[in-house]
């Protein structure tokens, strides 16, 4: 058993396309509508077969609830992990981000957050090396 796919609510499904696709280099993976309802993935293009994350509209009281709620207290609604956490802060910055915290080493690892535009802060891990 393995995890293929994982949802984000996000208030604005283009915006948040533009974002995980221009800011952070992600890919496309998945694109259609049923009516008034868009299934929207992205995948890294490390791994395109890989797990996807789903750009999911917060249209639902309880998923927007949820998402603000977790943005007030500052807690991240996805985890990125990349083996260039200052190489990536750098690309990132250089294609628009806007990081809420620039890489800072905490126990066992170096952390980023950023703000991916459309309600949520993404944490950016970069694992320690012993």
């Amino acid at each position: 058993m393995k995890i293929k796919l994982t949802s984000i609510y996000v208030d604005d499904q283009e915006k948040a396309l533009g974002f995980y696709t221009d800011v952070l280099g992600f890919t496309k993976k998945a694109d259609f509508t049923n009516g008034p309802f868009r299934w929207l993935t992205v995948a890294s293009p490390e791994d395109p077969d890989g797990t996807e994350l789903q750009l999911a509209l917060n249209d639902n009281p309880a998923a927007r609830t949820y998402q603000q709620a977790i943005f007030k207290q500052g807690q991240p609604a996805l985890m990125l992990f990349t083996d260039d956490i200052k190489g990536d802060h750098e690309r990132i910055t250089a294609n628009g981000g806007s990081f809420a915290m620039a890489p800072t080493e905490v126990t066992g690892s170096t952390i980023a957050q950023l703000n991916d535009t459309c309600g949520n802060l993404i944490q950016i891990t970069q694992l320690a090396r012993w």
